[in-house]
């Protein structure tokens, strides 16, 4: 075990990305413990959802073992906002004020697999220790019921002073909300554009999130509605492409991207991932199969100077997990593991980002 000195020194390494100090020196350690399973530490920033704190935590985690040896390991990290005491100004409520980085998982075109990408990715994430939540905000088509095996999932809901709350489903370490927790499987979803914005809201404002270092929002395909009340709605922190190499795919994540780099809505592009990158049958793993064109997402990401996360095979047990409600992401395959990579470089990009550009803000929208 380590001493609270020899922590708290390595610790003086960690600089926060904004205010240019060390995270020890800004009284940002609040609790630091060591156990024989681990350290654990309890981490205070001055506003609940510090957008760099999710970049801190990671460089946490490697500062420790740089300084310290790699028999230090982390075992917990908590997040604690300081709490001011005495009268305050009173300011509006914000939506999802716990809630650190929200990504939009976004496609040109249907079928490109973005429902799979965002299932399997929030997994990961989680895998890593991150916490995190799934809002399936594909509302006429959603499909991440089926993908956690939680078709007759029926969310409880609370009431207090503030109003209702929607206690998300919590699978594989996910926080998860759908349309289709509330509808019946076998019934099309008909409503209008209003219909189905109004509901959208409900989930992100009365859905019970609590802390989350990553929401991860599952967008319908094309441009829509619901991608303008999502903008409209919070501040989110940027959107991921998902696209197969295929050219009518690739010609539809450029819209994808214009849109989203658009003046009026203004959302930073993390990257692109590149789904059914090739065909690998079961019984020859070495081989590889371009189906849909090789390398199409690598030379768009280039032409559009936005970064190329992870590129996806096309195999069985993506399917077959998708379908039974067992994501791939949950093993260690070739393919869980590909998984695990887009999560870490999905982490790096969304760390860059909020440490090169300010806080996106909500879209105001006036007639």
């Amino acid at each position: 075990m380590f001493s609270k000195d020899q922590i708290l020194k390595a610790l003086s390494k960690v600089i926060h990305p904004e205010k240019k100090k060390d995270i020890v020196t800004l009284g940002m350690i609040t609790e630091v413990e060591s156990l024989e399973n681990g350290i654990s530490l309890t981490l205070t920033p001055d506003k609940s959802n510090d957008p760099f704190i999710t970049s801190i935590k990671s460089t946490i985690v490697r500062t420790i073992k740089e300084v310290l040896g790699p028999d230090a390991i982390i075992n917990e990290i908590k997040v604690q906002p300081k709490v001011i005491v005495g009268k305050q100004k009173e300011i509006p409520l914000k939506v999802l004020p716990e809630v650190s980085n929200i990504i939009a998982i976004a496609s040109g075109k249907g079928g490109v697999g973005k429902t799979t990408i965002s299932v399997n990715l929030s997994i990961s994430l989680a895998r890593l220790g991150y916490k995190v939540g799934l809002l399936d905000a594909d509302i006429f088509g959603p499909s991440v019921p089926k993908m956690f095996n939680e078709e007759k999932f029926r969310p409880e809901v609370t009431r207090d002073k503030q109003g209702d709350h929607i206690i998300p489903l919590t699978k594989f370490g996910v926080k998860v909300l759908s349309t289709g927790f509330f509808v019946d499987p076998a019934e099309a979803i008909i409503w209008r554009g209003p219909m189905a914005s109004n509901f959208l809201k409900q989930l992100i404002t009365q859905g019970d999130w609590g802390q989350l270092d990553f929401l991860l929002v599952d967008l319908p395909p094309g441009t829509s509605d619901i991608h303008l009340t999502l903008v409209q709605e919070v501040p989110v922190t940027g959107v991921v492409i998902i696209s197969t190499p295929q050219d009518v795919a690739l010609a539809d994540a450029i819209k994808g991207i214009a849109m989203f780099r658009s003046d009026k809505i203004d959302v930073p592009v993390l990257g692109l991932v590149e789904n059914m990158s090739w065909f690998t049958p079961a019984e020859l793993p070495e081989n590889k199969y371009y189906i849909f064109g090789k390398d199409g997402c690598r030379k768009l990401a280039e032409k559009m100077n936005v970064p190329l996360l992870g590129q996806i095979p096309l195999v069985q047990s993506i399917c077959e997990g998708s379908d039974n409600g067992q994501p791939v992401a949950l093993g260690d395959s070739i393919t869980g593991n590909a998984f695990m990579a887009l999560a870490e470089q999905l982490i790096k990009s969304v760390g860059q980002r909020n440490i090169e550009k300010r806080p996106t803000v909500k879209l105001e929208i006036t007639k």
